[in-house]
């Protein structure tokens, strides 16, 4: 259905409470929201361990409950390395990030300092 039909207004005591839209506009609305590169999420936990001094990456991975050793088994590499690059001693490339974030089921974005 590509015809542009006009949005159905739902009003309770003369304000907008709802509009009613199509459901192809709807799922490109979102669509559009979930793309937006500008807009990355970090939860508050995440936040607050980076604040203290924790790379992204050891952030993400103890908001999200998980070891060191079960992350690097999760993404494919060695503990140490993993250690090294939460020590902020080695820069991962970006296949690493990649493959970090895979893990974490996250965007790598979410996990660039």
């Amino acid at each position: 259905m590509n015809v542009h039909t006009k949005p159905q207004i739902i009003k309770q005591g003369g304000k907008p409470l709802f509009a009613v839209i199509p459901w192809e506009e709807y799922e490109r609305l979102i669509n559009e929201q979930n793309s937006s590169a500008e807009d990355i999420y970090f939860p508050h936990e995440v936040v607050k361990y980076n604040a203290s001094g924790d790379t992204l990456i050891k952030a993400w991975r103890k908001y999200l409950g998980l070891t060191q050793t079960k992350l690097a088994e999760m993404a494919g590499m060695k503990q140490s390395a993993l250690a090294r690059i939460e020590a902020g001693k080695n820069r991962p490339k970006s296949e690493t990030i990649k493959r970090l974030a895979r893990a974490m089921d996250i965007s790598p974005a979410q996990l660039i300092d």
